[in-house]
């Protein structure tokens, strides 16, 4: 009998356990493998909803967008496509040694290659009148943490009767939620803890004029506040308990107490966790080579006492853009190791995962505010290594802090100054020195800000979630494209945060603006 008579080249299982933006991303990377045959697909979700944006998830709860504007995969396109999509998959348990995952419905998928993306869920704080499980968190009516598109739900239904909100957490999705909450004509307080919001990612100075910025908009502060307790009227929420006996009234509370990865699967199947599941570099999780893990709950920490990149915090940031980076270089990673295989090349070798410094950006309509790297340092410090330059104008909302080390930019804070923020954002993520006379950074806000915006280097970061540059969305517009939505789908500009969709809009101005007439 012929030796190829019957033979079937075998086709590597993957599953991708959690359907959330960052496991779309890495779809799009196996999508050739399972069309060419050498990958067997499988993406199973625990919500009924494929992968959508939850950055925009308070968006669609004020009204400002629509459920299907933020959704970033077709469910329906994949299956078309050979891909074993499953929805409302609830995953019980990985067995490792028979390499199968457990679902709640009694169904085992097998796999060769799983890939953990199970993402993060909210903080549930220790409130009197709140459930403290905080696995299964039962919330009473009226409050909701805003996570996902059943939470939007809830939110858009209190928007239209016209209720009065509570935003618990000054966090960045606190103070965004609060703002588009003002925005669209709704009464909203944020609750938070210290002297200002942000109080993590911002310095004294910054908060303060943020602070000021929120309460000119509109945005009720309740700062230096404690929530005890929530009370209950005929069982929904009337209020927020303060320790120091104040009630902050409302017919709606949103909890914005931060996020921590889900790893009770990977805990219950033996594999090393801190924060998040830990993996190294190639994001395969420690002592099991058929496991990988991206997203909110990866905690990329290889264990090696004498690696740089692991000497500081490793939390996962719970940010859209390394994720997605993760699931760029984690796909380039398969595509490359299933080629060898098919060719019978060899292993191309580890793609390494070094995510930079977190950029930190607060995504709300006229209100600006850009943190990154350490800020810390006082401007009267005696290091002379580090130098601190500081600009306030507390009057105009607007404030500037930049550390230099040896002259590179090491850190910023930049409050309603969005060009300046731009530019530092560039030198600080290009490791650049800044001019010696700092002030000329901050005529980048003046009254040539048009004309800094038609000059912008093209190959500036434009969209920092999904990294694309300047330049690529103006060979868009080039291309054809004439509006926001047309441009993030050819370029995926735009569809992480949201932040840079008014500099898409100024491209697109700027690209359609009728040629002045000659002289």
């Amino acid at each position: 009998m012929n030796q190829n008579q019957n033979h079937t080249p075998h086709r590597e299982r993957v599953l991708v356990l959690g359907f959330g933006p960052v496991a779309a991303r890495l779809i799009e990377h196996l999508q050739p493998l399972v069309a060419e045959g050498s990958v067997q697909l499988t993406v199973t979700g625990a919500e009924p909803d494929a992968a959508y944006n939850r950055v925009l998830v308070a968006d669609v709860g004020v009204g400002r967008t629509s459920a299907d504007a933020i959704r970033l995969s077709d469910p329906d396109a994949l299956r078309a496509a050979g891909i074993d999509v499953r929805l409302g998959a609830e995953a019980r348990s990985i067995d490792r040694a028979r390499r199968v995952v457990r679902y709640a419905d009694g169904t085992g998928i097998p796999y060769d290659r799983l890939i953990l993306a199970t993402g993060s869920q909210p903080v549930v704080p220790t409130l009197r009148g709140l459930n403290h499980d905080p696995l299964v968190p039962v919330l009473p009516p009226g409050v909701t943490a805003l996570r996902d598109l059943a939470d939007a739900g809830q939110l858009a239904a209190a928007v239209r009767r016209g209720a009065s909100v509570v935003v618990l957490g000054g966090g960045i999705l606190g103070v965004e939620a609060a703002v588009a909450l003002v925005e669209e004509g709704t009464h909203a307080t944020l609750v938070h803890h210290g002297p200002h919001p942000l109080g993590r990612t911002i310095d004294d100075g910054g908060g303060h004029v943020l602070a000021a910025a929120l309460r000119s908009a509109g945005v009720g502060l309740a700062s230096d506040a404690r929530a005890v307790g929530i009370e209950l009227d005929a069982g929904s929420f009337s209020g927020l308990r303060l320790n120091d006996g104040t009630v902050v009234r409302g017919d709606a509370l949103i909890l914005s107490c931060g996020v921590r990865p889900r790893i009770a699967l990977a805990e219950g199947a033996g594999l090393e966790t801190a924060s998040g599941i830990l993996v190294d570099h190639t994001l395969r999780v420690r002592h099991d080579p058929h496991i990988w893990a991206i997203g909110d709950c990866a905690e990329v920490d290889c264990g090696v006492p004498a690696c740089r990149a692991c000497s500081g915090p490793t939390v996962p940031p719970g940010l859209i853009g390394p994720g997605w980076r993760q699931a760029d270089n984690l796909g380039a990673r398969f595509v490359a190791e299933l080629t060898a295989t098919v060719s019978g090349n060899e292993d191309p070798g580890p793609l390494a995962v070094l995510e930079q410094a977190a950029v930190v950006m607060l995504k709300a309509r006229g209100i600006d505010a850009v943190t990154a790297g350490d800020a810390s340092a006082s401007p009267w410090s005696t290091d002379g290594n580090t130098q601190v330059a500081l600009w306030a104008d507390p009057g105009h909302g607007r404030y500037v802090k930049m550390v230099t080390r040896f002259g590179v930019l090491t850190g910023l804070v930049c409050v309603g100054m969005p060009r300046t923020a731009a530019e530092l954002v560039l030198l600080f993520e290009r490791g650049s020195e800044l001019p010696a006379d700092r002030s000329s950074l901050l005529r980048l806000d003046g009254a040539e800000e048009e004309g800094a915006l038609r000059r912008a280097d093209p190959a500036a970061t434009l969209c920092r979630c999904a990294g694309v540059a300047r330049g690529t969305v103006s060979s868009a517009l080039e291309g054809g494209c004439t509006t926001v939505d047309e441009v993030s789908a050819d370029t995926r500009a735009g569809t992480g945060c949201g932040s840079c969709h008014s500099d898409i809009r100024a491209l697109i101005e700027q690209h359609f603006a009728p040629a002045a007439p000659a002289a």
